[in-house]
């Protein structure tokens, strides 16, 4: 058994090191024969995540790297310790990254920048939005997104109650930042409703999408800005971060913070002003952190293998099973659908009880929460369930 599971990792991994060469070509028919028969979420489990213990419901807080994944930064760790550092690799993982997430967010690669944190670009928008101006955010949103805000100063920061975003934009709106999904309970923003109202007050949109790229369908064309950290549903490590720049909201943000890497040519971008800056929202970039996205870049092969499409029904069908068996415990689920399950009542025993039983979970905003994915089968339903009855 031991044996067939180190086989299945190998292919499995010689598999996103090609689809990773593909991506960083530019070779969309590859990718779209990488895609064309994705495998199943039995096979990915056994041969991702042959050794993950029963019971991690907690990708909402941390997601859990495929076996790929590990191979492809163990090789560059190997690498880096032997005196070997293989700069045009970490390119290539680069590269496929940013490719991967386009095509995963339906946007053209021009349309990406790296980035290292959340907190990062929308210190970046924040900073060029003129004083005075309105920025509407839900209330209890994620920090990251809402703090940039708050902490440039200057700002008229409104914040509302997340299901009446969309009627709180008026005519001096000046910009609406809001999460896909919500970290704390798991809702799942009316994000048509919120763009519609946006439109018709010449507002634009920042869109926080950590919480739900890898789950949620999202086109982040859709949106001005869509922000999204890697290290949750697309399962990479942290510092693999991405930021989406509609074409018509590129003129809206400076390049003040720019550094080498976001020359047209990087490495003739080193030394005094950028000659030239990169086309596109490449100019906004970070320089990327190499380990991170050499992960990201096998993470996001996994993604697309599967597909998003295929993601969210698997997601969706443990959440459901989850938030119906909570219900019938007395522990007040909040609604969905989404892959974010919370409990806002139950028992002061109910975290002990989960922690005994191996359950991987978090505390968020007085509730228990918790996010399957596509490693968890119904037994890890079931067996957290369990715990709590």
């Amino acid at each position: 058994m031991e044996m067939e599971a180190r086989t299945e990792t190998q292919t499995a991994t010689e598999t996103a090191a090609a689809a990773a060469a593909a991506a960083a070509a530019g070779t969309a028919a590859a990718a779209t024969a990488g895609t064309a028969q994705a495998p199943s979420f039995a096979a990915v489990q056994a041969a991702e995540y042959p050794d993950v213990p029963a019971g991690y419901l907690n990708t909402a807080a941390l997601g859990l790297a495929p076996a790929r994944t590990v191979a492809a930064l163990r090789q560059a760790l190997d690498a880096m310790a032997a005196g070997r550092p293989d700069v045009d690799t970490y390119e290539e993982a680069v590269a496929a990254s940013r490719a991967s997430y386009a095509r995963i967010t339906g946007v053209p690669v021009e349309r990406v920048a790296l980035a290292s944190t959340v907190a990062e670009s929308v210190g970046l928008i924040a900073a060029a939005l003129p004083r005075g101006a309105e920025v509407v955010v839900p209330e209890g949103d994620f920090s990251s997104l809402v703090h940039p805000f708050a902490g440039r100063g200057g700002l008229d920061l409104r914040i509302v109650p997340l299901d009446r975003v969309a009627e709180a934009v008026r005519g001096r709106t000046a910009l609406v930042a809001v999460s896909a999904a919500q970290s704390a309970d798991g809702r799942v923003a009316d994000l048509a409703a919120i763009r519609e109202a946006a439109a018709a007050h010449g507002a634009r949109v920042l869109v926080d999408a950590t919480q739900a790229v890898g789950w949620l369908p999202l086109r982040a064309g859709d949106y001005d800005y869509v922000v999204c950290h890697a290290y949750k549903w697309l399962l990479s490590p942290h510092g693999a971060c991405f930021l989406t720049v509609r074409e018509e909201a590129e003129g809206t943000l400076a390049t003040g913070f720019a550094g080498w890497y976001a020359g047209e040519d990087p490495w003739r971008s080193c030394y005094g002003p950028i000659e030239r800056l990169a086309p596109g929202a490449r100019r906004f970039d970070a320089r990327p952190a190499y380990l991170p996205f050499v992960g990201a870049a096998a993470s996001l092969s996994l993604i697309e293998e599967l597909t998003v499409e295929a993601v969210r029904a698997h997601d969706l069908a443990l959440a459901d099973r989850l938030r119906t068996g909570l219900a019938s415990l007395g522990y007040a689920p909040v609604p969905g659908p989404s892959a974010i399950v919370c409990a806002t009542a139950y028992p002061s025993s109910a975290p002990d009880r989960l922690t005994r039983a191996g359950i991987g979970f978090s505390l968020r905003a007085g509730s228990l929460r918790f996010s399957p994915h596509l490693h968890n089968s119904p037994a890890d339903v079931d067996r957290a369930l369990n715990a709590l009855a």
